[in-house]
């Protein structure tokens, strides 16, 4: 499917239809959301397909029981974690010295990427971030932060979400359909997939084939000129 035809073809289906989505399908979604633009190229995100049977019962349940949940022949949840730079750091590390990359891009990933991506506990290590980066600022263009442990979420949800544009737009070029969801109790499914406390659940997604009553009208947006803007 040509992109753009990817990109109209994507709706948000409330009902499926009970025919499977065959594995390969799926995983060339995955290849796709591994390719996602993210924040310092550190990933910081899961994809978890909740493929038992029990799991996913109590997972539509987490999600309110809401038809696009029950429905679905595959629900997969997206959860974002600052604290996984641990995981790609030594991964990243390799390649930029593969690869014979800069100096100060080899220092990034070696040094700034653990202070960047550590907040202490309690926050501990905010006010001092918070100190360097605007006193720094007071002299030049300087990113303010992170800082916290929100403020790291927030980067690291940022970057989910797009993997998870990245998901759902391979699965519509597929010729199947999904559903992103943001209708659950976070503290069930976190509960329930035993996720750690610095874990977010950034959305629920629900792949199928869409059924005739899957959409209720034909799509719908407010026009351009509200949203886009030149300066």
């Amino acid at each position: 499917m040509d992109f753009f035809d990817a990109i109209k073809a994507r709706r948000s289906i409330r009902k499926f239809t009970d025919a499977e989505v065959p594995n390969a399908v799926m995983q060339k979604a995955f290849d796709a959301a591994v390719l996602a633009p993210n924040s310092s190229n550190v990933q910081t995100w899961n994809f978890i397909w909740c493929k038992s049977l029990d799991v996913k019962n109590k997972l539509i349940m987490a999600c309110l029981s809401q038809s696009a949940a029950r429905t679905a022949k595959e629900l997969v949840v997206v959860t974002a974690d600052p604290a996984l730079w641990r995981r790609s750091q030594p991964y990243l590390v390799d390649y930029v010295k593969s690869v014979s990359a800069p100096k100060q891009v080899i220092m990034y990933y070696e040094k700034l990427i653990p202070i960047s991506y550590r907040w202490g506990f309690l926050n501990v290590m905010a006010p001092l971030k918070w100190l360097i980066a605007n006193g720094v600022g007071l002299f030049r263009p300087m990113p303010r932060g992170p800082n916290t442990r929100g403020d790291l979420q927030e980067v690291a949800m940022k970057s989910a979400a797009l993997a998870c544009e990245n998901f759902v737009l391979a699965i519509s070029a597929q010729g199947f359909d999904t559903c992103m969801m943001e209708g659950f109790d976070e503290c069930r499914v976190k509960n329930l997939l035993k996720l750690n406390s610095s874990e977010r659940v950034v959305m629920v997604i629900g792949i199928g084939k869409a059924a005739d009553s899957g959409t209720w009208g034909p799509q719908f947006r407010i026009p351009k000129k509200l949203v886009t803007k030149e300066m």
